[in-house]
């Protein structure tokens, strides 16, 4: 229990604010792609930890999508 004391607060805000940004773009992105409840699926992963959830989401949504639309 020591060790959490040890961490600076300024650190776990900085965290905090990663996560929200994170979640906020991936929501964002998936709303404007209409993926429907989805988008609260990549929002509500985006605040579990970094950067998994947004690579998974560029292989796994971003790069279908691009080919779909015939883009590079």
């Amino acid at each position: 229990m020591n060790e959490l004391r040890e961490v600076p607060v300024w650190l776990w805000i900085f965290v905090a604010i990663i996560l929200s940004v994170q979640a906020v773009c991936l929501f964002r992105d998936a709303q404007k792609r209409d993926k429907g409840k989805a988008a609260w699926f990549w929002g509500i992963w985006g605040l579990t930890g970094a950067p998994s959830p947004t690579i998974c989401y560029l292989l796994f949504v971003m790069l279908p999508d691009r080919k779909k639309r015939g883009g590079r």
